[in-house]
């Protein structure tokens, strides 16, 4: 079979029948719709969502029929609140929408399933979820985050310095993915100056929801609008490309195949 299409949502009722009897593997791709730095789109779900199509049609190629759900576009609220127009779930209701969705799949023998995390601030809440259901079912289902991958991968392309001067939220990896991958989408030229100094509460600001006490990190109830510049966090978005975000995709795009090869492979184990 040639697969031609590769989202759930494109096939008909028929198509999905015939599509569920040969165990197919299922890509579910998560994101948020936040503050992203003044020069990126909102909805950083669109890259998951794209990430999630070139690992289907990479993966068709090498025999593994593979299709994207519908992807979740609001992720779990955490530091974003502050931002006009952002919309997040709570940790309560995405976990019971994520299990909603993973059990519609399940109650079908849908067990080859791959959660594609965009979003740092969903990932408590999918371990919650996929935990609970390997203990009920014994099914394991795993969690594929994105950019924190993508963060892993920098070093070896850019070399360690320039991914730790660049490497942060609204900086890289995802603005330079984004360069690559939805270029009419980013606005260059509302990149910001960097600011490295940042302070909260009279303290130097460490990460969104952390700061630093003479080199002891405190944990602070405070939003990216009081520890963040426009959105963007410690990396220097002045540094990211989209030649960077190209070799990310192909390295990212790698990992998910040989983990649809690694899930169909562990699957087949299970039911001889």
């Amino acid at each position: 079979m040639v697969q031609t299409k590769f989202h759930m949502a494109h096939l008909t009722a028929s198509e999905m029948r015939e599509a569920v009897a040969r165990a197919p593997v299922i890509l579910l791709p998560l994101g948020s719709f936040e503050d992203q730095g003044p020069h990126m789109p909102m909805g950083d779900y669109l890259l998951a969502d794209v990430m999630a199509e070139k690992i289907a049609r990479k993966s068709a190629q090498t025999g593994h029929e593979v299709y994207v759900a519908p992807v979740l576009p609001f992720g779990g609220a955490d530091y974003f609140g502050y931002m006009p127009g952002g919309i997040a779930l709570s940790q309560t209701t995405l976990q019971a929408v994520l299990r909603d969705m993973l059990e519609s799949l399940l109650r079908h023998g849908l067990t080859r399933l791959i959660i594609l995390n965009g979003h740092g601030g969903n990932s408590t809440m999918i371990h919650d979820v996929t935990r609970s259901l390997w203990l009920r079912d014994q099914v394991i289902i795993p969690s594929f985050y994105l950019w924190r991958v993508a963060a892993g991968f920098l070093p070896q392309i850019i070399g360690a310095e320039r991914a730790a001067q660049s490497g942060g939220h609204g900086a890289n990896p995802l603005t330079s993915i984004g360069m690559h991958l939805l270029p009419d989408l980013v606005r260059e030229d509302r990149i910001p100056e960097h600011k490295a100094d940042k302070t909260a509460w009279g303290l130097k600001v460490s990460d969104f929801g952390t700061l630093d006490l003479d080199g002891a990190l405190i944990s602070v109830p405070l939003e990216g609008g009081c520890t963040a510049s426009e959105g963007v966090g410690r990396g220097n978005p002045q540094l990211c490309s989209a030649e960077t975000g190209a070799r990310l995709t192909e390295k990212l795009v790698e990992t998910g195949v040989r983990l649809v090869e690694h899930v169909v492979r562990q699957d087949q184990k299970n039911t001889i």
